[in-house]
């Protein structure tokens, strides 16, 4: 519940500012809405989710929805693991090489995002293929996910589940840590003045944000996931069972993480936001910026001014 109320506002209005507020899409700015798009499209069905579990764990709504919040799901947590990878690699290579030109380049990132995009509906497709509702008839439920054929259980999961988290998670983790500790070694050996400082802190509250993500959000999701169905491939059943669920919903959180992520990153965000917040309408922030470009222009006027009368006295 929690997750659907932060997520589906915070996401909403990263995607539209994004989107309609962001004038110069740069790379980072569509890998921040493509990652956006994929919480959104999780966070949508999280109401479905919910009420099967207030419903004691019974699916009403057909194999079809419930294909769909299974394939939207993990969708969700392996896009955010690959956007998030390309978000920071796109970052230290901006502070590394910031003359270089072609990783800035808006049409790399819409071809990566669209490759990723791609990636996740094939590694989906194998969760649509499988039978996801299972009726019980001892308890009179119609499970979704939480029950599976002993056939497939038994190795399809263990194999599945195994591949996505060496191909779609350690190793874009290893990326993306390898992308964080160069980049603090850059800040930290490069000279910095008020404004790289102001940049610099920016940068290591984003490394912390993404860090925490993998630790709270990916690692334990990912982890359980691999183990429960080893054990249930070799000994015929889970006792980590609870804890797997609870790294599921753990996974969740990335949702209302990433708003962070895009706070950091985005002036944008952090002006909306701050609007947001103060409650201030369009109209009144375009009278903001009017105001704020005209005291600007007056300052350099004056200093114009001031510095031709000196040279003026001085011959």
């Amino acid at each position: 519940m929690i997750v659907f109320v932060v997520g589906l506002p915070s996401n909403g209005m990263a995607l539209w500012v994004f989107l309609f507020r962001t004038k110069k899409k740069h790379p980072a700015v569509i890998y921040m809405a493509n990652l956006a798009l994929a919480d959104l499209l999780s966070v949508i069905w999280f109401p479905l989710k919910i009420a099967y579990h207030i419903h004691g764990n019974n699916w009403i709504y057909g194999e079809s929805l419930c294909k769909v919040l299974v394939g939207f799901f993990y969708g969700n947590m392996y896009c955010s693991i690959l956007f998030m990878t390309c978000l920071s690699v796109q970052r230290y290579w901006v502070i590394v090489n910031p003359m270089l030109y072609p990783m800035k380049k808006a049409s790399i990132a819409i071809s990566v995002s669209l490759g990723i995009w791609l990636l996740i509906l094939l590694v989906t497709i194998p969760l649509y293929a499988v039978k996801q509702t299972i009726y019980i008839p001892a308890l009179n439920i119609t499970t979704c996910h939480d029950v599976l054929p002993k056939a497939v259980l038994v190795g399809d999961m263990f194999n599945y589940f195994l591949s996505l988290a060496i191909g779609v998670f350690l190793f874009p983790a290893f990326l993306t840590a390898f992308a964080y500790v160069l980049m603090i070694r850059t800040l930290q050996s490069s000279a910095l003045d008020k404004n790289s400082e102001k940049k610099r802190q920016r940068a290591i509250k984003l490394i912390v944000t993404v860090l925490a993500m993998y630790l709270i959000c990916f690692t334990p999701s990912n982890l359980l996931l691999v183990v429960h169905y080893f054990l249930i491939k070799n000994w015929g059943q889970s006792h980590i069972y609870a804890l797997y669920l609870v790294a599921l919903c753990l996974s969740t959180l990335n949702s209302c993480i990433d708003p962070f992520v895009y706070y950091f990153i985005s002036q944008d965000i952090r002006d909306h936001a701050k609007n947001a917040l103060l409650c201030r309408s369009v109209r009144t922030v375009k009278q903001m910026q009017v105001s704020h470009t005209s005291v600007k222009f007056s300052r350099k006027s004056s200093s114009y001014s001031s510095s031709s009368t000196s040279v003026k006295t001085s011959y």
